[in-house]
């Protein structure tokens, strides 16, 4: 498993980033598990620390489930929903996993790229998110082999709040130095059964996006400062800089969930 040579990276509050952060979303609630289960995803892209617009989404260039090193095609399960946001309503999509033996679940997302508008330029955030069934840890801790990609250094599904949460980027398999990182919580997480955000639990922080780099070895890390589910998105890592003539900002995503120590 690949370490830090730093305890931590110091956290900055990027007051000349104004603009939200948008977030690429893979959403489970309960992402520890005892038994077998459906476990019911949702893949929204939206501003969830501000509860903010949402973006419709494209259909995704790819869906996969890791399991073992072992990868299930689950783009053909996937289905299309409208989340509505606290200001608008957009595409979105859903799935099911079916959750049988013990271990770790890697979901790995490949969406379509995101035209901003606003910037006049496109956004694709790769994004990986993680379930557990049993306690056992198995391969957590491993890339996936995305363009690229997140690897936590810390069991992502009971990161405790209060400590510190690590990882490193990859870009086609090798560390990023000098990745910007910028670090979101999901303060109103989506109702499942009513595709609607759920009661907003805190406030986008003074100051604009928060944000920490990578050191040298492309490792960052983030002190923690309460429970839910918090993402990371390492921004332009990906090898991809063009879409359909136009500047493309191929990020990778990480959410991880925390627990109070009780």
């Amino acid at each position: 498993m690949m370490k830090s040579t730093v305890l931590a990276a110091g956290m900055l509050f990027a007051a000349a980033s104004a603009a939200q952060a948008h977030f690429q979303l893979a959403y489970t609630p309960e992402v520890n598990l005892e038994k077998p289960a459906a476990v019911p995803m949702k893949f929204i892209f939206w501003h969830p620390l501000e509860n903010g617009h949402v973006m419709d989404m494209g259909d995704p260039e790819a869906l996969v489930l890791v399991f073992k090193g072992e990868k299930t095609d689950l783009k053909p399960k996937l289905k299309p929903i409208t989340f509505r946001g606290a200001d608008n309503e957009a595409k979105a999509f859903e799935t099911v996993l079916d959750i049988k033996r013990n271990g770790d679940y890697i979901v790995a997302l490949t969406p379509k790229p995101y035209f901003e508008k606003s910037e006049g330029s496109y956004i694709q955030q790769i994004t990986k998110s993680f379930i557990n069934k049993g306690g056992i840890p198995d391969g957590w801790d491993k890339p996936v082999g995305l363009p690229t990609e997140i690897v936590p250094l810390v069991k992502p599904t009971n990161v405790l709040a209060g400590s510190t949460f690590s990882g490193v980027v990859l870009s086609e398999g090798k560390p990023v130095a000098d990745a910007e990182i910028e670090v979101e919580y999901m303060a109103a997480p989506p109702d499942m059964k009513t595709n609607k955000p759920g009661k907003v639990t805190a406030k986008a922080p003074e100051g604009g996006a928060i944000v920490v780099k990578t050191d040298a070895n492309g490792v960052f890390s983030f002190g923690v400062p309460r429970a839910g589910f918090w993402g990371f998105a390492a921004l332009g890592t990906g090898p991809a800089k063009e879409f359909e003539g136009k500047e493309l900002s191929q990020d990778a995503v990480i959410w991880v969930r925390a627990f109070d120590f009780k």
